[in-house]
C-alpha cells in the first residue's frame, strides 16, 4: 500500500491539501472523491517521507481538546450528519475550518482515520486524552446500530447536564473563596504595613503594652522579617499534601473524607449519585452493555471511594445478581437510590429510573448549594470579624493603655 499526498478543492473551490493510504492512484483518487472533493494533483511519496509525517501526525495524538471544545464538536458533528451529510464529508468539512487550536488536528486526524476504512470510534480511541472511554464505548455502539447522529446527540446532552453540575459546584466555592481571599489579605496588609507604624509610636511612648497588643506586634514581627520563611513553608505542605492525596491510600482516605464532611459531603455525594445514574443510564440506553456500562461509569467517577464499590458490585453482578443489589452490599449508595433501581429493575424501564434518579439528585444538588452558601456565608463573615476584631482591640487597648499613663 503506498502514501499519497493530494491537492484537491472543496464545493467552495478553496484549497485542500492531504495525505492517505491506498493501493494505487486510481484508488487513492477515489477516495479523495468519496470527501466531496475535486482531485487536482495526486503524487506519491516515498516510503521514508511517508514514516516522517506519520511519526509526527502520531505526536499530533498528544494534542487534547478541552471540555468545551469536544462539546462544541460533537455539536457539529450531530448537526452535519442530521442535516445528511455522510461521516467523511462532514469530518472534512470540520477538518477545513482552521481555528489555529490543537483541536484542528484531532479533527484532521479522525478523517484521515474514515479515509484509510477505519472506524471513527478507532480513530477517536487514539485520543484518549480528548475522547472519553464513555465517548468511544457509545460511539461505538451507536456504529454497531448504525445511529451515529442520534448517539452524538445525547452525547451532547450528556456534557451539557456534567458541564451544568460542575459549574453548579464551582460556582458555590467562588464566593467563599473571594471573601476568605480579601480577608486574609487585609490581615497581611495591616501586620505588615499598618501595624509596624502603631509599634514606632508605642516603642517612643515607652509603657508597658497590654499582653494582645504584644501579641500582635509579635506576630506582626514574624510576618514581616519571616514572611519568605512562612511562603515557602506554606508551599511545600501544599506540595507535600498534594503528593500524599495522589498516593493510593492518600486518595482514598481524602475522598472518604469529602463523603462524611459537614456542609460539604450533601454537594460531594449528589453530584457523584447523578453523575453516576446519568452516565449509566446513557450508556445503558446506547445498547452498552450493563458489565462494560459499570465499568466506564467505575473509570469516570471522580472519587474512588465510590469507584471501588462500583468495582466491586461489578464483581458481584457477573455472578448473576442484580444491580441494586450488590450497590446495596457496599452501604454506600443511599436507600432511596438504591430502592428506585430496584423498581427499575422490576418494571424493566432501568434507564427511566436511573434518569429519575439522576433528576432528583441534581434537584438536592441545588439545594445543598444553597444550604452551604447560606451557612458558609456568616461562618466567613465571623471568622474575618474575629481576625480584624483581634487587631482593632489590641490596638485600642495600647491606646487606652497610653492615655491612662498621660492622665496620671
Amino acid at each position: 500500500m503506498g502514501n499519497f499526498k493530494y491537492t484537491a478543492r472543496n464545493k467552495k473551490g478553496e484549497r485542500v491539501e492531504g495525505a492517505i493510504d491506498a493501493n494505487d492512484r486510481r484508488t487513492a483518487m477515489a477516495q479523495v472523491e468519496k470527501l466531496g472533493l475535486i482531485p487536482i494533483t495526486m503524487e506519491e511519496r516515498n516510503a521514508a517521507k511517508a514514516e516522517t509525517e506519520k511519526f509526527f501526525s502520531y505526536k499530533a495524538r498528544n494534542d487534547s481538546m478541552s471540555s468545551k471544545e469536544v462539546l462544541t464538536f460533537t455539536e457539529e458533528l450531530s448537526d452535519l450528519l442530521s442535516s445528511g451529510m455522510t461521516l467523511g464529508n462532514a469530518l472534512n468539512s470540520l477538518a477545513n475550518r482552521r481555528s489555529g487550536r490543537s483541536g484542528d488536528k484531532i479533527v484532521t486526524s479522525l478523517r484521515d482515520e474514515i479515509i484509510r476504512g477505519n472506524s471513527l470510534s478507532e480513530g477517536m480511541a487514539k485520543h484518549p486524552k480528548t475522547f472519553s472511554t464513555l465517548y468511544v464505548s457509545m460511539i461505538k455502539a451507536g456504529e454497531a446500530s448504525g445511529a451515529i447522529s442520534e448517539v452524538l446527540h445525547r452525547l451532547v446532552d450528556h456534557f451539557e447536564r456534567m458541564q451544568d453540575l460542575k459549574e453548579k459546584v464551582v460556582m458555590a466555592l467562588v464566593y467563599p473563596a473571594i471573601v476568605l481571599s480579601m480577608g486574609l489579605l487585609t490581615i497581611i496588609f495591616s501586620m505588615v504595613f499598618v501595624i509596624p507604624k502603631f509599634k514606632v509610636v508605642f516603642d517612643s511612648m515607652g509603657n508597658v503594652l497590654p499582653l494582645p497588643t504584644r501579641m500582635l506586634i509579635g506576630m506582626s514581627n514574624a510576618i514581616t522579617n519571616y514572611g519568605w520563611a512562612m511562603a515557602i513553608v506554606v508551599i511545600l505542605c501544599v506540595i507535600m499534601a498534594k503528593r500524599a492525596i495522589n498516593t493510593e491510600k492518600g486518595r482514598f482516605w481524602w475522598d472518604g473524607l469529602l463523603l462524611r464532611m459537614p456542609l460539604i459531603k450533601g454537594i460531594v455525594a449528589c453530584s457523584l449519585y447523578a453523575n453516576f445514574a446519568r452516565t449509566l443510564a446513557t450508556l445503558l440506553s446506547n445498547g452498552v452493555a450493563l458489565l462494560q456500562a459499570l465499568s466506564i461509569v467505575e473509570k469516570i467517577v471522580s472519587n474512588v471511594v465510590v469507584a471501588n464499590e462500583i468495582k466491586k458490585a461489578r464483581a458481584r453482578v457477573s455472578d448473576g445478581t442484580t444491580i441494586s443489589g450488590p450497590l446495596a452490599a457496599g452501604k454506600i449508595f443511599p436507600t432511596m437510590m438504591i430502592d428506585m433501581m430496584s423498581v427499575g429493575e422490576q418494571t424493566g424501564d432501568m434507564e427511566g429510573s436511573l434518569n429519575h434518579i439522576a433528576r432528583r439528585y441534581e434537584n438536592e444538588l441545588s439545594r445543598n448549594i444553597k444550604i452551604f452558601t447560606t451557612a458558609l456565608e456568616p461562618i466567613l463573615i465571623v471568622f474575618i470579624a474575629i481576625m480584624v476584631g483581634f487587631v482593632a482591640v489590641s490596638v485600642l487597648m495600647a491606646v487606652f493603655s497610653m492615655t491612662n499613663g498621660l492622665d496620671v
